[in-house]
This record gives C-alpha cells, sequence and structure tokens, in this order.
C-alpha cells in the first residue's frame, strides 16, 4: 500500500461517512439539559442513565455528568439511575434540571459478572479482580489482552514478540501445568474461546476488536473459577463488551494513528571490525572472501511502522429496542519490512426487554477479517550474523540480483547450509493469509410471572472461523536450494457451539436477615476443527514428488458436556457462603475416566457490618475470606489418545512390491488411562477500605498443588509403540502472595487523582515427576530449545525440588581477572570427568516477583495517565552472545559471518552453549504506558464532544540484561521480534 493512501482508506473515509452522519436525524422537541451530581462530593457523575418514564427515550450523562435529552412534549418525568446510587424521578418542568444522587449504601450493589451470570460485588467471597475500560492500557492496541497487562495482581502478559497482532503468553498464579496448557479459559459474552489458534492468524484473540470491550473480570482462586470445571485450573478471563443504551441516536467515532520505531538492535560487530578479526586469524582463502562494504543488515531489514486504527460506532434505541453497531478498521505496518496487518471487524449488540420488563434479550454478533503478510522472521537472525563486509545487490542476474555465497561445485550453485541475505529473504518471499473469524450467542433471560426470583437462562452461541493463506517463494530465490521455488497453500475451518440452560433463584428473607442466590444448569460445548491437507508445487505450479497427502483433510473433535450449580448465602450482610459443584464429561478420555467433579466452597465474614466496626467513621470496608476447591485441566491432551489407532505411513514409508510402492498403516502409542489433570486450590483473603474507600486494598495467600500431571516418560520396551508418553504421573505447586492497593488523594471539583499499585510473590515447585515417587534415577525432562551445537540441547529442566523452566547447565570456571576460562566447567561430582552428570540447577526463568503500578490524573479538562510494570527475580539466557561470541562464528565455516562484540570479551575460539555464563539477571522495569488527554468540551454548536490524546508505548525499560529485550518468554532468547516504541494521537467524536 503507497504511503499517500494509507491514511485515507483508514482515517478519512471514515470520518467522512461519520460526519455524513450527522444529520441523519433531528428531533422536533423541546432539549432539557443539566448536571448529574453525587451528594457525597458534589462532583460530576459520568454515565448514569437519565430515562423519560414510561418510554424509551434515554441518554447517559457525559464525563463531568453532564446531560441532554429531547422531550417531545417539554413535560414529562425523568427517571435517574446508576449503580450504587438511589434511583430519582424528577419532573421535567424546565428546560435546565441539575439533579443531586444520594449513595444507595444498602444495597452496595455493584454488579460483578461471574461464571454464569452476576453477583453483588459485597457478596464475593472469591479472588475475583474486575478492570474497566476506565483502567485499560490505552494507545495502539491491536489484541485486547494488552489492554490488561500490570493491571492485577496474579496475573502476569508477556507479548511474544513485536509483530502486528502477535500475541501474549497469559499466566495466572504462575499456571498449572507442565505438558498441557497453561493459558486461562477466555469467556466472551458468555461463549468460552478454545485455546487453540486459527491458521493464518499470529494470535487467536486478534480477531477481537479492543474498542468493543466494556470490562475485563479476572476469576483466579477455585472458588470464584470451579463453576467452569474442567478448564478452570489457568483461571478465567471474562470479557463482556459493550451494550445498547436505548434512547436517542448516538454517534461516536474515534481514531488513533501511530508511529512505531525500534528501540535497540543487537550488538554486533563492524565490517571494520570483521576486517581486522580475518586479516588476523583468517586463512588466505578467508582474507580473499572479505568484502569492502560497510553494510548494517539490521537497518536494512527494519523500517518506522505506520498504523491507524479507526472505529465508528452507533447506538440508541428503536421503541424498545437499544441496539448498537460498531465498524472497525485498522492498518498497520510492522517494523520488520514486509510485515502487515490489516483487520475490519463489524459488531452489532440488540438488548431489549419485553413482557413488561420479564424476558431480556442480548444478541451479541461480532466478525473480523484479516488480511496479512508475514514477514519471513529468519531474516532476524540472519541480519545478526551475516557478512558485513558484503553487498546487498550485485550486477548478476541470478538470485534476483541479491548478494549470496555461492558454491560452483554445488547443483545450485550455492555454499549449502548458511544463511541468506537477509533482505532477499524479506523481498523474496510472499506470505500471505486471509482468515476469518465470527463470535455469537443470543442470550435469553426469563423472569416467570408467578414466580418473579427464578430466572430461566438459555445462551446458544457459536465461534467460526475459517484460516487459510498461500506462502509463496520465486523459482529464483535463493532461500529455495533446489531453485525450483515454493507455492503452498494451507487451509482451516473451525466450527465451536455452546448450549448452556440455567435456573437462577434470587430472594430476600427479611424475616431471618437471609439472601439466597442459587443457579443449576446444563452446558454442552463442541469443538469441531477441519484441516485441509495439501500437495507441496514448485513457484511453476508443478507438483513436488511424494507429497501428496495421506488424507484429503482430518476434523479433530471433541465434546464436553457439564452440569453445574452454586449457591450465595448472605446471612445479615455479614457472613457469607458460596459452594459450587461441576460435574464435567470429556470426550478425551476412556468411559471410565470421562466424568470427574470439581467443587468448591467459600467463606467469607464482613466485619464492617459488626456492631462494634459499623459506626467507624475511618474504616470502610473490612472483610474476611477463604476458599478452597478443585478444578481441572484437559486443554493440550490429544482428542484421542486413549484410544488404539492405526495411521496410515507417509509415502516416503512406503514398502515396495514388484514396481508398485504401497503405504502401510502402523500403531500409534496411546495410554488407555489418560484422565485429567486435577487443581486444588486454598485462597486466604481479606478486603479493606479506609476513609469513604478513598484507601482500598486486598491481600491473598493462596496454595496450589497440581496432582495427575500430564508429564511425558519413557515407555519400557514392548509396553507401547513409542519410546516416550505422555501419561498422569507427578505433583507440583504454587504458592504466592498477591497484594492490591488503591488510592484517592484527590476528589475535588476540578482536580481528580487516583493511583495503584499491585505486587505478586509466585513459588513454583515440582514434587514428583515419576510413577515410583522421587525416582532418584529420573533427572527430569527438558524445555528451552538452544540453537547452535549440535541438535537437542536445552538450557532448562523441570525436575523435583525446583521449579519448572529451571537454568540446567554447566557451570562456568574463571580465572583471576573474573574471565571465563573456554571449555572448563565444574565437576560437580568430583569423578574427574565434566559430563552430562555435571549439568546443575540454576536460576529460574520465571519471575519470582511481579509489580504493577498505574496512576491516572485528571485536572479540568486534561487528563495523564500511565502504567509502570516490573518482573523480579527473572533470568535469561542469551543464547545470540553463546551463539555467536566466538571466533568459529566468524571463521569456522566455508564462509564469513558476523559475531557477538562479547567474543572480543571472551575470546572464545568455539561455541559453549551449555555454559551458564550465559544466564544473565532480566528483571527489568517497563513504562508500558503514557496517555495525555485533553477534553474540548462541545463543538458543533454543542452537537458534539471532542477529545485528543497522545500516547508513547513502551517508553522505557531499566534493566541490567545486556541483549535486546529482558522481556523473553520461556527464557531463551534467540532473535526476538523488537518491541517498538509506539507513538500514537488519538482522536475522539461523539454525537
Amino acid at each position: 500500500m503507497h504511503n499517500s493512501t494509507f491514511y485515507l482508506k483508514g482515517s478519512w473515509l471514515l470520518l467522512l461517512l461519520f460526519i455524513s452522519s450527522i444529520n441523519l436525524y433531528a428531533q422536533q422537541a423541546v432539549t432539557v439539559t443539566g448536571t448529574v451530581r453525587s451528594a457525597a462530593d458534589g462532583l460530576g457523575l459520568p454515565g448514569v442513565s437519565v430515562r423519560l418514564k414510561g418510554t424509551a427515550k434515554a441518554t447517559v450523562t457525559g464525563p463531568e455528568g453532564k446531560f441532554s435529552i429531547h422531550i417531545p412534549s417539554g413535560q414529562g418525568v425523568l427517571e435517574f439511575s446508576s449503580i450504587g446510587f438511589l434511583k430519582q424521578d424528577v419532573t421535567a418542568s424546565s428546560t435546565i434540571l441539575n439533579v443531586t444522587l444520594q449513595e444507595d449504601n444498602a444495597s452496595l450493589s455493584e454488579v460483578v459478572v461471574v461464571g454464569y451470570g452476576t453477583t453483588r460485588k459485597q457478596d464475593l467471597t472469591g479472588s475475583v479482580a474486575v478492570v474497566s475500560s476506565k483502567d485499560f492500557q490505552k494507545g495502539n492496541i491491536t489484541t485486547p489482552e494488552q489492554m490488561l497487562a500490570g493491571k492485577v495482581a496474579g496475573v502476569s502478559i508477556t507479548s511474544i514478540g513485536g509483530q502486528p497482532g502477535s500475541g501474549s503468553t497469559i499466566r495466572i498464579r504462575g499456571g498449572s501445568s507442565l505438558n498441557a496448557s497453561n493459558d486461562p479459559l477466555i469467556v466472551i459474552d458468555g461463549v468460552p474461546l478454545e485455546n487453540g489458534g486459527v491458521s493464518g492468524a499470529s494470535n487467536p484473540m486478534s480477531f477481537i476488536n479492543p474498542n468493543d470491550i466494556e470490562s475485563f473480570t479476572v476469576l483466579k482462586d477455585a472458588s470464584a473459577s470451579a463453576i467452569y470445571g474442567a478448564r478452570a485450573a489457568n483461571g478465567v478471563i471474562i470479557i463482556t463488551t459493550k451494550k445498547g443504551l436505548g434512547g436517542e441516536l448516538k454517534l461516536g467515532f474515534n481514531s488513533v494513528n501511530s508511529l512505531s520505531k525500534i528501540i535497540k538492535k543487537v550488538d554486533v560487530l563492524s565490517a571494520d571490525q570483521i576486517r581486522s578479526i580475518v586479516n588476523a586469524s583468517g586463512t588466505q582463502k578467508q582474507k580473499d572472501m572479505l568484502g569492502a562494504f560497510n553494510t548494517n543488515w539490521q537497518d536494512l531489514i527494519y523500517q518506522d511502522g505506520l498504523a491507524t486504527d479507526n472505529n465508528l460506532n452507533i447506538s440508541g434505541g428503536i421503541k424498545n429496542l437499544p441496539y448498537r453497531l460498531s465498524l472497525g478498521y485498522q492498518n498497520q505496518r510492522g517494523i520488520l519490512r514486509t510485515d502487515e496487518l490489516q483487520k475490519t471487524s463489524l459488531a452489532f449488540v440488540l438488548n431489549p426487554t419485553f413482557f413488561d420488563n420479564h424476558l431480556k434479550v442480548d444478541l451479541n454478533l461480532k466478525g473480523s477479517a484479516l488480511k496479512t503478510r508475514f514477514a519471513n522472521t529468519a531474516a532476524i537472525g540472519g541480519a545478526v550474523s551475516f557478512d558485513p563486509t558484503q553487498a546487498v545487490y550485485t550486477n548478476r542476474t541470478d538470485y534476483n540480483g541479491y548478494w549470496e555465497w555461492l558454491d560452483p561445485s554445488t547443483p545450485s550453485g550455492l555454499v549449502n547450509l548458511v544463511g541468506r541475505n537477509p533482505v532477499g529473504l524479506l523481498e523474496q518471499r510472499q506470505d500471505r493469509s486471509n482468515p476469518y473469524r465470527s463470535i455469537g450467542n443470543l442470550q435469553l433471560d426469563y423472569k416467570f410471572h408467578f414466580l418473579p426470583d427464578l430466572h430461566a437462562n438459555l445462551n446458544a452461541g457459536y465461534d467460526v472461523a475459517t484460516g487459510k493463506g498461500t506462502v509463496f517463494v520465486d523459482q529464483n530465490a535463493a532461500e529455495t536450494i533446489n531453485r525450483a521455488g515454493i507455492n503452498t497453500q494451507y487451509k482451516q475451518t473451525r466450527a465451536n457451539t455452546v448450549l448452556d440452560f440455567y435456573l437462577n433463584y434470587v430472594k430476600e428473607f427479611k424475616s431471618i436477615k437471609s439472601r439466597v442466590d442459587a443457579t443449576a444448569g446444563y452446558s454442552y460445548n463442541d469443538y469441531l476443527t477441519k484441516v485441509y491437507n495439501f500437495a507441496d508445487f514448485d513457484a511453476n505450479g508443478n507438483k513436488i514428488a511424494n507429497s501428496d497427502p495421506t488424507f484429503p483433510f482430518n476434523k479433530p473433535q471433541n465434546r464436553l458436556i457439564s452440569y453445574f450449580g452454586r449457591l450465595n448465602y448472605n446471612y445479615d450482610e455479614r457472613y457469607l457462603l458460596t459452594a459450587t459443584l461441576r460435574r464435567d464429561g470429556s470426550s478425551r478420555f476412556a468411559p471410565k475416566y470421562k466424568y470427574a467433579l470439581f467443587p468448591s466452597i467459600a467463606l467469607a465474614w464482613t466485619l464492617k457490618n459488626e456492631d462494634f466496626l459499623k459506626n467507624s467513621k475511618n474504616l470502610s470496608t473490612l472483610k474476611l475470606r477463604a476458599s478452597y476447591g478443585i478444578t481441572g485441566q484437559q486443554d493440550g491432551i490429544d482428542n484421542y489418545g486413549y484410544l488404539s489407532t492405526y495411521n496410515l505411513s507417509t509415502p516416503n514409508a512406503s514398502y515396495q512390491f514388484g514396481n508398485v510402492f504401497y503405504q502401510m498403516y502402523r500403531p500409534s502409542a496411546y495410554i488407555s488411562n489418560i484422565k485429567w489433570e486435577q487443581t486444588a486450590t486454598t485462597n486466604i483473603g481479606v478486603d479493606a477500605g479506609f476513609l469513604d474507600n478513598r484507601i482500598t486494598g486486598s491481600l491473598d495467600w493462596y496454595y496450589k498443588k497440581t496432582s495427575d500431571l500430564l508429564n511425558r516418560v519413557p515407555q519400557p520396551a514392548g509396553t507401547n509403540f513409542s519410546a516416550t508418553a505422555v501419561v498422569n504421573v507427578g505433583n507440583m505447586n504454587n504458592k504466592g502472595l498477591e497484594l492490591t492497593l488503591g488510592f484517592v488523594p484527590v476528589k475535588i471539583t476540578d482536580l481528580n487523582w487516583d493511583f495503584s499499585f499491585n505486587a505478586t510473590y509466585n513459588k513454583n515447585t515440582i514434587t514428583n515427576l515419576t510413577v515410583v515417587p522421587n525416582d532418584p534415577n529420573y533427572k527430569g525432562f527438558p524445555a528451552g530449545s538452544i540453537a547452535g551445537g549440535v541438535s537437542g540441547q536445552y538450557a532448562l529442566i523441570n525436575a523435583v525440588g525446583g521449579s519448572k523452566n529451571t537454568f540446567y547447565l554447566l557451570e562456568q570456571t574463571y580465572d583471576q581477572s573474573g574471565k571465563p576460562i573456554e571449555g572448563i566447567y565444574v565437576d560437580q561430582n568430583g569423578d574427574g570427568l565434566v559430563n552430562e552428570n555435571d549439568f546443575h540447577k540454576g536460576k529460574p526463568a520465571d519471575p519470582k516477583v511481579f509489580l504493577g503500578f498505574s496512576n491516572n490524573m485528571s485536572y479540568k479538562q486534561w487528563s495523564l495517565s500511565f502504567t509502570l510494570r516490573a518482573n523480579l527475580g527473572n533470568y535469561v539466557y542469551n543464547n545470540i552472545k553463546s551463539q555467536t561470541g566466538n571466533l568459529a562464528q566468524i571463521t569456522g565455516s566455508a564462509i564469513l559471518a558476523n559475531a557477538s562484540p562479547n567474543y572480543l570479551v571472551t575470546n572464545f575460539k568455539t561455541q559453549q552453549v551449555l555454559s551458564d555464563y550465559y544466564i544473565e539477571n532480566a528483571s527489568f522495569l517497563k513504562m508500558d504506558n503514557i496517555n495525555l488527554g485533553y477534553r474540548f468540551g462541545k463543538i458543533f454548536q454543542s452537537k458534539a464532544s471532542l477529545q485528543l490524546s497522545a500516547t508513547v508505548q513502551n517508553a522505557f525499560t531499566i534493566t541490567k540484561y545486556s541483549g535486546l529485550d529482558p522481556e523473553v518468554p520461556f527464557g531463551v532468547d534467540n532473535n526476538l521480534y523488537p518491541r517498538p516504541r509506539v507513538m500514537s494521537l488519538g482522536v475522539n467524536v461523539n454525537f
């Protein structure tokens, strides 16, 4: 896309559409305006519903509590209502009304979305965190989970890299598994999402438009999450999207336009340094190979990224039919050349009520289409190691004019098994995809006429996706050494469905000071994926020999059928009980192990409501909580792993009879008694508030024990059809502390300031991994693959007595000056040899502590917010230094290559990839987000409001880590896609 049209397709087309719709409607009516304030402090109240009583005509107050509503007759009664405040009716006898609302101290009725329904905040007994839209991270947000980073204690969100639309690793309380999934269950408007990805999309969450999200609710302990049973061992994140508010037509348009710049590049030697080293240590042949150029390959593969994100939303009500329609368009160019992402999204919501508010209907439809070109990320590593003394282009016509290492003695004319020109890797590959996804549901909530306290709720939802794409590399590209090129395609479709039905009974029994909230229901979930298999073709359309697929497609499918119940009991607003039970049945397990029960129980004591504290002026809230429950895990387990199956061999593994080759069927490994992982969680917490909740805090201690861990262990010879298999064996625990503090130091008419702080400490310990408990002959299983050296080398281990992802390498020895001695390591067992028996357990890759700090300040029309995050106690293996920081990297092969300047420190002649010298402290403090905004107020003759904002993301990082970025998923730093600094300007107009 040309730069001149980049923004035209984004901001201006939608803005023109938006402005042209301003005069869509006109009302012949009297306009009533005014301000709604809180009686407690006199501040304007945003989000207050203002409705003309007896009609569907309504509006909501703006950020300062101001409202404007058209009344057909100029007379009538306006109803003002807001959560946490007493409802008030005011006769509209004047065109200007100023209203004051009293706090509803009796109800404290802030409603929190939980699994299968809602509950009052004061009735919560579990560890639940809610993050609303006003607290989201701001700026150029491509995937929803980015808005949550640093906001919730116990929740760690690490982006996988800086690629447009790339996903994040989300961990709640450290994760509960080793071989199965550690991802939380994500539920959008009642539709649980499968953790699996969509072909052609770098992140399944990238399909969801962040601008449509109203709030996140994070269920952390078993009391809160056990209602989801088999999928809740790693916590639950419930996403609630925006709904229609009814009333008059309202239009909003926002646009965020961004510039992304790379912050730091990997340190490498200069061309002159390479020439000096080769001239000093190389052979004459190598000296002759030196070029005369000074090429900075990293400068050539990276660029400034541009992005535009535009959203138009229309909401209102037609009679008793509130609706909301939103359209989004996003176009993002990555900082790695040829990386592009376009996303078009549409969301439609209807939420009417019928039969005198006895029937509530919620229809949610969301769809997104992506158009992506993926850059060849092999260029990232190539730019680090390719010889900087060479040119980018040559005068030759072969290899499309890109300079490459040549060897006339090979059939291809290229040197085998070496890196290719990084610029050529990017420009000659067309990796394009067009995935689609739609998520929606219809939810009916019926309040029985004969028993209004009883509700019946039916939820029918779907999540369907199609991922397809093509990878094309032309026949002249050096990437394809056979000179035939690549033309391959892929396709995947997915159709997941959910059907929930439950009854909910809520009743106040004032005579016995009790409140009962009981839920019982049934859930059906079906997950069906269809993966298409294609033959491989070269760039000219010729089929590659022996590439025909065994089957044209396969259809993995699994189902989950569940029954669940929950009881919330509140006695005298002091003593609270929550009990949950779910029975899950999964098709992934044999009949004997198919079903499991997941119970939980929680108690809470609201001390503030006791007589001895009720009248305390300084203490606003005080609640003690305790819970215990069991949740399960089935994600990451094969759909048919308990069955004995036979698979057709590949064409390359055929048997010849005469002149004909026949594919044979071969058995696959299976474990007939495989079953759920189960995690038992104990949680003890306290919630407190002081000075009218101007100071709030929560402290939670938790202990999670996972049993029947799914672990890949060796199989005795002759007992299975594979040397290893995933079986239920072993235990692991997580224990930790979570602290959340909130402060409102200033809250006056023109100045508001609030900030929050959260801290999490988590310690993970593996207690068993074998059938025979603590078998001394089993060292554990490796993780964290290392590049360089021989294949099959790892930097980490999961072993009994340590935490998961613990570094497991040889202990480096040093001379008197502190310089590492090449090839000399500590003999841990004293047998006179240094071998695999001398590896030692070192530092953890996962942080022991992570912190978050959020600040919000507003003065008159100005607002300022920022978010800080920190990880403490985490370490990273610098695989770039270990792979390239040696002389052999430069002169040890048939070509010349670049190297890490660390070679000048160590003077290593060869790679020492198993040395713990390369483990570095990667603790960090990051300024994730700074946002400055200004509200212009009313414009266009008071028909609209305007707000501008400026945002800097990834503003700075403070760390001792010497590599590109200390925030490395999974502990091994090897060619991470750099996270850029993003500077954004935003405009928001509302009519």
